[in-house]
């Protein structure tokens, strides 16, 4: 029973797998013909974050969303939607996040100043952890008083009198 359910599931990942592809190879073919089109493609897939990967445009992503957002900005071109318009829609529906380069204003600032500031953090930390340790290993090799030294050799009689 097992088999069959492996057999069955083995199928249908095949099938829609080959679905996929066929739909993307249709993708491909039709913005081949128009090489206006896929200029712009490119040039908007550049400038748009990929959401899943984000260290990456939606041209060079190929994850899922990126795929459906490359289609989304497709269908647009084709509608006749200017670069502005597009790239508008998707600051609206995703946020400044979705530009790969976003405006600096007060929303994104801590896109901008984040990493910035947690760099300037850390050194603050370190330094704080590194004074703190000089002075700990200082005050621990400084020589006894000779008070001190009195002391211990009294304690160390009291353990050990021979």
């Amino acid at each position: 029973m097992k088999r069959h359910a492996l057999i069955a599931l083995f199928l249908c990942a095949s099938f829609f797998g080959t679905g996929t592809a066929f739909a993307s190879a249709a993708n491909e073919a039709a913005t081949a013909a128009d090489p206006v089109a896929e200029k712009r493609l490119q040039k908007l897939s550049e400038e748009l974050r990929c959401l899943v990967c984000q260290n990456q445009t939606i041209a060079d992503s190929n994850a899922e969303l990126a795929q459906d957002l490359r289609r989304e900005v497709r269908a647009m071109i084709k509608e006749g939607k200017s670069d502005k318009e597009i790239v508008d829609f998707m600051v609206v529906r995703y946020g400044d996040f979705v530009l790969y380069r976003p405006p600096v204003k007060g929303i994104t600032l801590l896109l901008w100043g984040g990493p910035v500031g947690l760099m300037l953090l850390g050194l603050f930390v370190l330094q704080r952890y590194l004074r703190r340790r000089t002075q700990r290993i200082n005050t621990e090799t400084q020589p006894l008083s000779a008070d001190e030294s009195s002391r211990a050799d009294a304690l160390l009689k009291e353990i050990n009198p021979k």
